[in-house]
């Protein structure tokens, strides 16, 4: 642990507390973007969407405009604290909601979602920040994964939620839903956040002090190598989610277990993260994520050799996706660990670095890959392919070719 985790003048969130606290500000972006799904075809065709795949555009807005301003945010949480800036944030996501709900065009629906977007990018940098003002190391990693694993529950249940609200209400009741998550959640963070920031840690908003932090970012290996490489593996995942409702109603034609679908593979990452918090106290970060990263190549590569030359089948979707989540849930978490790991002294401009390269990039080439959607799985595996071989390079790059090697500063705190 560093000073700054150490000082006495940092108040301490007690461990269950904490976990809490991130899972659900987690949430609150897997809520605004999974409980979509089920209402998308909806949307389009009561805004007028000009084509089929500009409904996903409903999804990729809000991941582009939240990681675009991740990066705004950063110097905004190391100068003004966690608690206010989260809090801030919060009454952004609200009014976003709101405008969402009387948006009478596709285009201004799209507006707000891209305001929804932005204004929540602070709650993950908030986030991030707080874990990394209270702990480093592997125990960092556990508090990520076990609030990963708390928040599962969002995306998997989101979208039976959003379906249950589209029996009784309008597509336009999911956006009050989405309100009413954002209060509850503003009011839990008022009475019960403390700031995690020591008054002397707070820094200047001088064009100097803030590009000095991105670049110390940039240039370190292990912070950019690892930000990327699981920027490339969630593009994948953002591909998936953007197509899904299409992969689910018109390519297996399920109907409304299209919800049930996406929950199992959903569960699967669930699963990952839970594991990880109990197995990265044990074979550390490096090790778990290099491993995952090279099941989640091979799973991919696989599947494609199949869908080319066998056809593809639901079964054999469900299985490779599944696996590949499972995957996904071994890397993220502890990718993101790592990178934020020699930041301790930044943490706000570098977990505004780390989301918004992550987010922006991933939201990118998941839309491009939804956008290529023709009918079949065929375009998301091969990005899950293309995507994975990416992130493996990059792992090569970031650790000189070694592989599957522990570091030192993984520590246990």
């Amino acid at each position: 642990m560093d000073a700054q985790s150490t000082t006495t003048k940092t108040p301490r969130i007690p461990f269950p507390e904490l976990v809490g606290i991130v899972a659900a500000v987690f949430a609150l972006n897997a809520l605004a973007i999974d409980m979509m799904l089920p209402a998308l075809g909806m949307i389009g065709d009561d805004l007028g969407a000009a084509r089929d795949n500009d409904r996903q555009l409903v999804i990729i807005v809000y991941v582009l405009g939240n990681g675009v301003a991740q990066l705004f945010f950063g110097p905004i949480v190391d100068r003004f604290g966690r608690k206010n800036v989260l809090i801030w944030s919060l009454g952004g996501y609200i009014a976003g909601s709101a405008l969402s709900i009387f948006a009478p065009s596709f285009t201004l629906l799209l507006a707000a979602r891209w305001f929804q977007g932005v204004a929540t990018a602070a709650t993950r940098v908030s986030a991030v920040a707080i874990v990394r003002d209270q702990c480093s190391g592997r125990r960092m990693a556990e508090v990520m994964s076990l609030a990963i694993t708390i928040f599962m529950a969002a995306p998997i249940l989101a979208p039976s939620f959003g379906q249950l609200i589209l029996f009784a209400a309008p597509w336009r009741g999911i956006f009050v839903a989405l309100l009413l998550y954002g209060a509850v959640l503003a009011l839990w963070m008022r009475w019960r956040l403390p700031e995690t920031m020591a008054p002397e840690d707070r820094k200047p908003l001088r064009p100097g002090p803030i590009a000095s932090s991105y670049l110390q970012f940039i240039r370190n290996r292990t912070a950019l190598g690892y930000t990327l490489a699981a920027a490339l593996c969630f593009g994948a995942l953002f591909g998936y989610i953007s197509a899904s409702e299409q992969i689910f109603l018109e390519t297996f034609d399920l109907g409304q277990n299209f919800a049930v679908a996406f929950a199992g593979i959903a569960a699967s990452l669930g699963v990952a993260t839970l594991l990880n918090a109990r197995l990265v106290m044990r074979f550390g970060m490096r090790r778990l994520s290099h491993g995952a990263l090279l099941v989640f190549l091979i799973a991919n590569l696989i599947h494609l050799a199949i869908a080319a030359t066998m056809g593809e089948t639901f079964v054999l979707f469900m299985f490779f996706m599944s696996v590949s989540f499972f995957a996904l849930g071994l890397i993220g978490p502890n990718m993101s660990a790592m990178a934020m790991e020699p930041m301790g002294h930044i943490a706000g401009a570098a977990a505004a670095a780390n989301g918004f390269a992550g987010t922006t990039l991933a939201g990118f080439l998941g839309g491009m890959i939804g956008q290529f959607y023709d009918g079949t799985t065929m375009p998301i595996i091969l990005g899950f392919v293309c995507l994975g071989v990416g992130a493996f390079a990059l792992v090569l790059w970031t650790e000189k070719g070694r592989l599957f090697q522990p570091q030192e500063q993984e520590s246990d705190d």
